[in-house]
This record gives structure tokens, sequence and C-alpha cells, in this order.
């Protein structure tokens, strides 16, 4: 099980030239890979978008390669054909724009050399892009293991937060029981008294009002979902793969039930319980965001 977030570095180095990959990644709903390739490293995007979903599944996903001289110093040369097809083709455009009119000025010497393609380092594509190529996987691995490591870690602090919610699930059952036992009698009054006032106090209708309000206040199919969704969270943080969405939907549900029991709770003590559910329930989405 895996976090959504994560980073990895991984360095390189062929001849004179030296490489840095960086993959980040962030929580998404979905997986979205977002490359910054140098200029020739464009054969490398399908491999890389090929080996990425191979073990993440959901995150934006960010990666990088830089690359630098070793030593700091570029050893270049002047490459010589690259150098006439670009005087030739300056050339040929002066000669076009001129034809038609255009104002020209004179292309110096300095503008021409300026140009990175007349230039050739002593590391050829062949040399670095193999090398390269061969770290993808590293790379990706690395990352993977980054966002497991912290998967772990969330695990464990949800696994704790179950806990409480079974406990404090506990104590509501308790404290409706309690509450039920105590509130007959009071309930009796309350409809007895609506009763005298509109003239209808009869046995039948005072029984089927205490019914209603009962069937109302009533918590039990309430605490018994939460024990439900308790042992359907605990199964999904014991499993393996991505269960970050169905978590996310369980929490909506956690929270549809605390809220009901808040709702009907009818005592103080059940209305702190269920605010007590609340919170870790919030707490718990926060981390759940995270999870792949």
């Amino acid at each position: 099980m895996q976090s959504m977030t994560g980073f990895a570095s991984l360095a390189g180095h062929s001849g004179g030239t030296d490489w840095v990959w960086e993959a980040r990644s962030v929580n998404g709903r979905g997986l979205d890979i977002r490359l910054r390739l140098p200029e020739g490293g464009e054969a490398l995007e399908p491999l890389i978008r090929a080996a990425i979903p191979k073990r993440l599944k959901r995150g934006n996903v960010s990666l990088s390669l830089k690359f630098s001289q070793a030593g700091g110093k570029a050893r270049l040369r002047l490459n010589r054909e690259n150098l006439a097809v670009v005087i030739a083709a300056a050339k040929e455009a002066m000669q076009l724009a001129e034809a038609e009119g255009l104002n020209t000025e004179r292309l110096a010497v300095a503008d021409i050399v300026a140009s990175p393609v007349v230039w050739s380092g002593e590391d050829t594509f062949a040399d670095w892009l193999p090398a390269a190529r061969a770290q993808i996987a590293e790379l990706v691995e690395t990352l993977a293991s980054a966002r497991e490591a912290e998967g772990r870690a969330i695990v464990e602090i949800l696994s704790a937060q179950t806990d409480q919610l079974a406990t404090l699930a506990a104590q509501a059952r308790a404290s409706a029981e309690a509450r039920n036992a105590a509130a007959g009698d009071l309930l009796r009054q309350k409809v007895k008294a609506l009763l005298d006032i509109t003239d209808l106090a009869d046995e039948d209708r005072l029984a089927q009002e205490l019914a209603l309000l009962a069937v109302k206040a009533d918590v039990t199919e309430e605490l018994d979902r939460l024990d439900a969704h308790i042992a359907a969270a605990r199964a999904l943080l014991a499993g393996d793969g991505p269960v970050g969405r169905k978590l996310d939907f369980l929490m909506q549900e956690f929270n549809r039930e605390a809220n009901t029991l808040c709702s009907k709770s009818g005592s103080a003590d059940l209305t702190a319980i269920g605010l007590d559910l609340k919170l870790v329930i919030d707490q718990m989405r926060e981390q759940v965001q995270n999870l792949e």
C-alpha cells in the first residue's frame, strides 16, 4: 500500500557528462505523468510512460532529467558539417529576403557560432542515452519504495484511528442504552402533558406516541453500521494494493452515521461521543487523501 507523495533522485555519468534524474509525486485523482527531458532525450519518454504505471496507480508524477558537464566545464568542438549547413541556410535566407525587398542585416559570425547545433560535445547520444535509459526502472522503483515507506506510516496511523472509532462506538452504544433506560418515564410525562393540552389523553394514543418517539430516537441501526464500517476499514488496511478511493468513500459513510447519531442523540453524553467520532473521522479523511 503506497502513499501518493514521494521523492526519488538518481545520478548518472558517462564520459564527460553528468546527469541527475529527479522524480516527485503528489496527490491526484488518477495517474498524471509530466516529463521535463533535455534535447535529445525524447526517445526516453515512451519508456518512462510505460514504466511508471507498472508501479504507481495514482498521483501526479513529475520527472526531470538535468545534464551538466563533468568538472563544470563544457568540452566542445566545432562541428564543421553543421556549421556549413547553417552558413548555407543563412545565405539562402538573406537572398530570399532581399528578393522580397525586405531590409536585412548582415549576420555576424558571433551569431552563427552562438547556435548550439554547430558544436558537438565529446560525448554523443550513443554514450549517455543507453546509460540514462538503463536507470529508468531503478528511478521508478526508488520512487515507489519512498511511497511505500510513507504508506506504511499512514496505515499505522489509520489503524490506530480505527481503534479509536471502535472504542467510541462501544461508548456510544453504552451511552444509548443508559439513555433509553432513563428516557422512558420522561417521554411518557412529556407526551402525557402534550395530550392533556389537546384533550386527547387516551392510553392507546399515548402508547403510539411513545413508540414513535422511541423509534425516532433509536440509534441501534447507526451503531450497527458504524461497527460494520470499522470492520471494513480494518480489512482494507490489512490488504494490499490501492485502497485510497475505497477508504475515502468509507469516510463519507462514517461521517454520515456520526451526523445521524448526533442528531438523534437526545443526551449530552451521546452528543459528545458523536462529536468525538466526527473529529477522528475528519483526521482519518486527511490521511486517506494521501493513500494511493
